[in-house]
């Protein structure tokens, strides 16, 4: 397990400002390769391929009890055996390191 997966997410409040770019960019390389930043430079997204539905589903409610946990919740989209998952901090209009938290418990499901 990463060290970022070993952390907890704080709450967020209004006001709570964005990381950097140089900062996105350090965490970023502690993720996964299929994380990528989107054009806005406000948001993190992946898609995982599985062998069927019932794997794409069982990981699918995997996130969604971790993200419960941490209080911090993504947009995920999936079908038969793909599911995209976008992390951003809504309340900082851009990523925190709770994104990247969530996105390396993400990939610890994978292990």
């Amino acid at each position: 397990m990463t060290d970022l997966a070993k952390k907890r997410c704080v709450p967020c409040e209004g006001g709570t400002p964005p990381l950097d770019r140089k900062t996105i960019d350090e965490l970023k390389k502690l993720l996964r390769s299929e994380w990528a930043l989107n054009a806005d430079g406000k948001s993190i997204q992946a898609t995982f391929t599985f062998k069927n539905y019932y794997q794409t589903t069982a990981f699918v409610n995997a996130i969604a009890w971790m993200a419960h946990r941490e209080d911090h919740h993504p947009d995920i989209s999936f079908g038969y055996n793909k599911a995209t998952v976008l992390y951003s901090t809504h309340a900082a209009n851009g990523l925190t390191e709770n994104d990247f938290i969530c996105a390396a418990k993400v990939d610890e499901l994978l292990k």
